[in-house]
């Protein structure tokens, strides 16, 4: 009698773009190991799919992932007999995505194999074993997170650019030490005229008004995955963000620490300074002097019209 097949889908995860480009990379090694797993299981039925599962450079802190998202609507829909990952935390590193996963497979009836860490999991054991693992694996990711935190929080206390959404006069120059921040001309005679622009309108809204008028857009760029990002038309919040941002005096902000960059300044400081007490005048007043004027012109039209109209 036949055994019937149990159809088996191997999912790999790496957490960075690096090394992805080579030949054989980790991704490769991971399906590898799944591979020969599902292959000394022959006896038992068991079947690798063809469709692979990869998601390179995308962390293991959300579902937010492309073959995931496939892997899941594929779960779904009855593709899928059994998960089989090198590792549990290629799967997931948060607890609370590992449950909703997991709760997935039970309900669709699909098993779960670690090729490193056998665990059966339509058993209470295995499924604590797995979330005792996943714990430390959750632990472990917070403390990189800390580290990068750290790491950022040491290179801007020394003037470093440390990464982010690039920014309109400055294009970014990487270094084999480290990205830095270099001038681009023209952007920067369009960021000395929008802090000129600013001061002579004192209205986040005129001033946008005008800079979309002349076709000006906020910083455009390509990320590391070839999709073209910013260029948009100027509105309140990201010329607030402009008009306010340090960098543009040669200076990098760390939460409320403010210390000299290494990248040149394009706005003149005092100019710079001239932007924020604008900006902090308009905040205080909340638009009251407007309120104010329209209240007078109501209190003398009051006074001025016969008594018998009232």
């Amino acid at each position: 009698m036949n055994r019937p097949s149990i159809r088996c889908a191997i999912y790999t995860r790496k957490s960075t773009e690096e090394g992805l480009e080579q030949e054989f990379n980790s991704l490769d090694a991971q399906r590898e190991a799944g591979e020969a797993y599902i292959a000394s299981q022959k006896a038992e039925g068991w079947l690798c799919l063809e469709q692979r599962y990869d998601d390179g450079g995308f962390t293991g802190g959300n579902l937010d992932r492309p073959a995931m998202q496939r892997l899941m609507a594929d779960i779904k829909t009855g593709k899928i007999d059994c998960v089989v990952v090198y590792k549990v935390d290629r799967l997931s590193r948060s607890l609370l995505d590992f449950s909703r996963i997991i709760g997935l497979f039970e309900e669709h009836r699909v098993s779960f194999v670690s090729v490193t860490q056998q665990f059966n999991t339509t058993h209470s054991m295995g499924r604590l074993t797995l979330n005792i693992l996943l714990s430390f694996a959750q632990f472990e990711r917070e403390i990189i997170s800390e580290r990068t935190r750290d790491k950022i929080a040491a290179a801007r206390r020394r003037g470093k650019w440390s990464g982010g959404k690039p920014i309109l006069g400055y294009d970014l120059d990487k270094a084999p030490g480290g990205s830095k921040l270099k001038v681009s001309p023209e952007e920067a005679r369009q960021v000395r005229e929008i802090f000129a622009l600013y001061l002579s309108t004192a209205s986040l809204i005129q001033t946008a008004q005008e800079l979309n008028h002349r076709g000006w857009r906020s910083k455009a760029w390509v990320s590391q995955k070839g999709k073209s990002l910013g260029g948009k038309p100027f509105d309140k919040s990201n010329l607030l963000r402009l008009l306010t941002n340090v960098a543009y005096v040669g200076k990098v902000k760390y939460k409320t620490e403010t210390h000299e960059g290494e990248q040149e300044a394009i706005v003149d400081p005092q100019v710079f300074e001239q932007a924020q007490a604008v900006l902090r005048a308009n905040r205080c007043s909340g638009g009251a002097h407007v309120r104010n004027k329209y209240a007078a012109l109501l209190k003398a039209w009051s006074a001025a019209a016969p008594a018998g109209g009232r």
